[in-house]
């Protein structure tokens, strides 16, 4: 029964990666298209008219294992010649830089940056690469491999209901890509590999990721390295150092002219003259370890060695001269060459310690955000393949609804200089809009539509959106300043309703209480001795006590002081006395 759930869950990958795109609806209606082999970029491999239209043919197609073997043998010799390249210190470094500048961690110390709403998923996809493929460690030697033969091999190990628990790169010199060999799908793919340990020999899609820098139609089904423009001018470039080092050293040594004085002696003689003299001056006996003879042989033909002339007349008698060697510095040639190796590689000469006739930071920046390009291109095809593991393992998960496509696969730039371009724009968008609306020229509508790109309905959403974000401040507001949540409904307080449920509950205690034996509780000990203020906690009895006179009259006293004074008696004048009529005699003034 296991065995058949298994045929069942391969087959199942099997017809999943057999078609052309993976397409997945979620349950708005939308749908999201994954092109894991990336057929909408390149035409039909069968349709092409290239140089290699006919190697490329499978060993399942009728007469054509000799055109496949010859095509192999062909990928076999570039592979060679890039293996000669990877020992030159200029490529190796900038296979290096491509490797570094393609893995780089984000401002999280993240490689690869996995996001989706799906909080299950994001979490399967990061034990899978973070965990299982270790891709912090193994990524960038995949990168180096793929930007170097221009194609990756991943051989991924599946189970069910576990998904890919392991995977081994495969050599390049011993796999090769079928495809067209089925005429009901032509998407289908498969994967022959010889010597195989495992000795399985083909493989489905599902079970190699196959890494390949696409975008030369020549090459396909496969990639094109990244050093391929530079092997012819490579070859060059060696031969021409090869060429200026054996003429430097040929020609760099010292030499001696001997002039030899020959008097009188006939034309005839002087060849046998000046052998005699060479042999004297240069030839050095001695045994040959083989024969155990005499070798007295000398290659006098050797530009290496001194010069003897035969001298007589007035230029006679015998001298010797010096013969300086060449002194040969123009290297034009070498660098032309070099630059034309740079410019194939896209790589700044900076980065690789070449750094010439840079004055400023605007020409490395502006050669930074260039080769930035490029890395993001060889990111995409990471990204790419990428996916593609992803998607087998939430199937062997057991998710294959649209959740299975529903993530996105990031690679960090490296370039700092390509992402502040990018929000200096941005920046630049805004203070625009700002001085659109603070001038009152043109409509917010303009400004959505013309600066940002956006439609109608992408406005009107963004303007919703506004407005919560409005109210999540207003609400921010008052939790920091009263302590209140305007978004939480408190319900309203009956304050009857609770004070009646209050005295219930006390009604309740008492009951208790009462139920239970023990010592009865004391009564009120209100104005008795165990009060805590005593018999009379108010005062009553010291308030019923009589007032004493001298109060009285010194009140009395001080009433009379008052009226003194409001009347005027320190100007001394007669008070009225207004207990009797006004028109009385009494109440007459004298002056």
């Amino acid at each position: 029964m296991a065995e058949q759930e298994d045929r069942t869950f391969f087959k199942r990958l099997q017809k999943l990666f057999s078609t052309n795109v993976i397409v997945r609806v979620d349950k708005d209606g939308k749908r999201k298209v994954v092109d894991t082999d990336e057929r909408q970029r390149d035409s039909n491999l069968v349709s092409l008219r290239d140089r290699y239209t006919k190697l490329q043919r499978s060993f399942y197609e009728q007469q054509g294992g000799a055109q496949s073997m010859a095509y192999q043998q062909v990928r076999r010799e570039l592979f060679r010649d890039y293996d000669a390249m990877d020992n030159d210190p200029i490529i190796a470094s900038a296979l290096d830089i491509y490797s570094d500048e393609a893995t780089t961690k984000n401002e999280y110390g993240d490689v690869l940056s996995i996001n989706s709403p799906n909080q299950n998923v994001k979490e399967l996809l990061e034990n899978l690469f973070y965990d299982i493929l270790n891709i912090e460690y193994n990524l960038w030697s995949w990168t180096r491999n793929l930007v170097k033969y221009g194609d990756f091999f991943l051989q991924l190990e599946i189970e069910p209901e576990k998904g890919i628990i392991n995977a081994m790169p495969v050599s390049v010199y011993e796999i090769e890509r079928i495809e067209g060999f089925d005429p009901t799908n032509p998407s289908y793919v498969k994967f022959k590999i010889e010597n195989d340990p495992l000795a399985k020999g083909e493989y489905e899609n599902y079970e190699i990721a196959h890494f390949r820098l696409k975008g030369d139609t020549n090459f396909l089904p496969y990639g094109k390295a990244m050093i391929e423009n530079t092997r012819r001018i490579w070859k060059q470039l060696s031969l021409m150092e090869d060429a200026m080092m054996i003429h430097r050293i040929m020609r760099a040594p010292e030499k001696r002219i001997f002039k030899i004085d020959i008097g009188n002696i006939s034309p005839n003689e002087v060849d046998n003259y000046m052998q005699k003299i060479i042999s004297k001056m240069k030839k050095v006996p001695f045994v040959d370890t083989r024969t155990g003879e005499y070798n007295l042989k000398y290659n006098i033909q050797n530009i290496t060695e001194d010069f003897f002339l035969p001298v007589r007349g007035s230029d006679s008698g015998t001298g010797i001269e010096s013969l300086s060697g060449l002194d040969y510095s123009a290297t034009e040639d070498i660098e032309f060459l070099q630059k034309k190796l740079f410019a194939s590689l896209k790589v700044p000469k900076a980065f690789l310690g070449y750094e010439e006739q840079i004055n400023g930071k605007a020409t490395l920046a502006a050669e930074d955000v260039r080769f930035a390009r490029t890395i993001e291109r060889i990111q995409r095809m990471l990204e790419g393949e990428l996916a593609k593991i992803a998607i087998v393992h939430l199937s062997a998960q057991g998710i294959n609804d649209f959740e299975m496509v529903n993530f996105d696969l990031k690679l960090t730039n490296p370039s700092t200089i390509y992402e502040q371009e990018k929000i200096n724009l941005w920046s630049e968008k805004v203070r625009l809009a700002r001085d659109i609306q603070d001038l009152n020229m043109l409509s917010k509508d303009f400004v959505y539509e013309q600066l940002f790109n956006l439609s109608k309905d992408e406005s009107d959403e963004q303007r919703v959106k506004i407005i919560n974000d409005l109210k999540d401040k207003y609400r921010y507001e008052q939790i920091s300043m009263e302590g209140n949540d305007p978004a939480v409904q408190k319900e309203k307080v009956d304050v009857e309703e609770e004070l009646k449920t209050i005295k219930t509950e006390l009604t309740k205690q008492r009951s208790n209480l009462k139920d239970k034996g023990g010592r009865p509780r004391e009564g009120n000990t209100y104005k008795k001795d165990k009060h805590p203020y005593g018999r009379d906690p108010i005062g009553d009895g010291e308030r019923t006590k009589p007032r004493k006179r001298e109060l009285h009259s010194e009140k009395r006293n001080a009433r009379d002081m008052v009226r003194q004074y409001i009347n005027g008696i320190s100007s001394k004048k007669k008070v009225i006395n207004e207990k009797k009529t006004f028109m009385d005699d009494e109440n007459i003034i004298n002056e």
